[in-house]
């Protein structure tokens, strides 16, 4: 784990330091960013669906994953989307 996070401190170091962006397609902070919006969406769908556990609506399930292109004033960043059976 040391290792790892002293290759992405070197990595957003020399990409800051070139002025490229940190975000973009190689940025070394991407897949930070991807990581932290897919959590934040499974776990809005778990609250979603736990709230439909509670009979609040009829049989929606998890049903996969769909792919979306967020982008943002920082940059492009491709990230899995939970799905749910309603799309709801």
């Amino acid at each position: 784990m040391k290792e790892q996070e002293s290759a992405l401190k070197k990595k957003v170091l020399d990409q800051f330091l070139s002025g490229e962006n940190l975000f973009g397609k190689n940025g070394a902070l991407s897949p930070i960013l991807k990581e932290f919006l897919e959590e934040s969406l499974q776990a809005e769908m778990d609250e979603h669906l736990r709230d439909e556990d509670k009979g609040w609506s009829s049989g929606n399930k998890r049903n996969g994953k769909g792919t979306k292109t967020v982008k943002s004033n920082v940059g492009e960043v491709t990230i899995d989307t939970p799905e749910d059976r309603h799309s709801s």
